[in-house]
């Protein structure tokens, strides 16, 4: 890939790519570092890259940093502070906004399924570029995917009720 070729990259996707890592971390300035890291190895990388398939090399690299994150974050939270807060989400829901419901429904999903469902459903990816990104199979996405959105009916569904 060329410098022309990486800046189009650059104007096409930086802003899904925000989107995409701030819907899974929800902070501003993790996702901006992430997105500011995946440009910066995709950058390094921009010889062997072919800009045909730049924007799932991209999202792979930004997917993979995100996994990262979460996994420390996870080695650095107490799990006692993680079910006191949980326990405390629950009776702010009667109160929350439906943003918010769906928020906190879509942080009760596993890493992937929520990876996944973004990208699929927030992003628009086919399932072949989700597989892609992911480094799974087309079959494996369907079914997190699948699973996700169950997940999400019976839960937001519940809500319903209380609402």
């Amino acid at each position: 890939m060329k410098a022309k070729e990486y800046n189009i990259i650059v104007e096409n996707h930086a802003d899904g790519l925000y989107r995409f890592i701030l819907s899974n971390i929800r902070d501003e300035y993790k996702a901006q570092d992430i997105v500011q890291d995946s440009f910066d190895k995709m950058w390094i990388n921009h010889e062997s890259v072919d800009f045909q398939k730049a924007k799932s090399f991209l999202f792979r690299i930004a997917y993979n940093r995100i996994i990262d994150v979460i996994r420390h974050e996870k080695r650095m939270t107490n799990s006692d502070e993680i079910t006191i807060r949980k326990e405390d989400e629950v009776l702010d829901y009667k109160h929350a906004e439906l943003k918010e419901i769906i928020g906190n429904a879509l942080d009760k999903l596993s890493e992937i399924q929520r990876s996944v469902v973004m990208l699929r459903d927030y992003e628009g990816y086919t399932y072949q570029e989700i597989a892609q990104i992911t480094e799974l199979t087309e079959a494996q996405v369907k079914v997190y995917i699948f699973r996700a959105r169950q997940h999400l009916k019976n839960y937001i569904g519940k809500f319903e009720e209380v609402i």
